[in-house]
């Protein structure tokens, strides 16, 4: 497998919907394969459904098994808005307004106030971040 800027995990297509594909993602743990994973509680599978909006305008029917592909270098910024940024606000919303206030239930009180405007602002650019984190899908290469 080469060396490239991607995540990918496999996939099922459940459903399709006018440009919106929902993939089934089965996500086996790594010790998957030993042979004492039933006497252990670490093995698990995990099923999730996404939905991926289909800007390749690709023929993608229920049940294609598929590949879903994201960028790594987007990690990071949706690590950074999700949940770093709002850290820091509600830190330094904390600190200012104890040195103002001198009021620990008032000033804890706004440092998580102060993230409902903060999220309200990233839920109405949805849809530039919907494009922007973009999945995309690519059919599995049939050997």
């Amino acid at each position: 497998m080469k060396q490239t800027g991607l995540i990918e995990h496999q996939g099922i297509v459940s459903g399709v919907q006018g440009e919106i594909i929902s993939v089934n993602l089965s996500n086996i743990s790594n010790c998957s394969g030993c042979h004492a994973k039933a006497m252990c509680n670490v093995s698990e599978t995990d099923n999730k459904v996404i939905e991926i909006i289909n800007y390749q305008k690709s023929g993608f029917q229920k049940g294609d098994a598929v590949i879903v592909e994201f960028e790594k270098s987007l990690g990071p910024k949706a690590l950074f808005l999700g949940y770093l940024l709002p850290f820091f606000i509600v830190i330094f919303t904390l600190i200012i307004s104890h040195a103002i206030t001198s009021n620990e239930v008032l000033s804890g009180t706004l440092s998580l106030l102060v993230l409902i405007p903060y999220y309200m602002v990233l839920y109405s650019q949805r849809s530039l971040l919907k494009k922007e984190f973009s999945f995309k899908l690519r059919t599995t290469s049939k050997s």
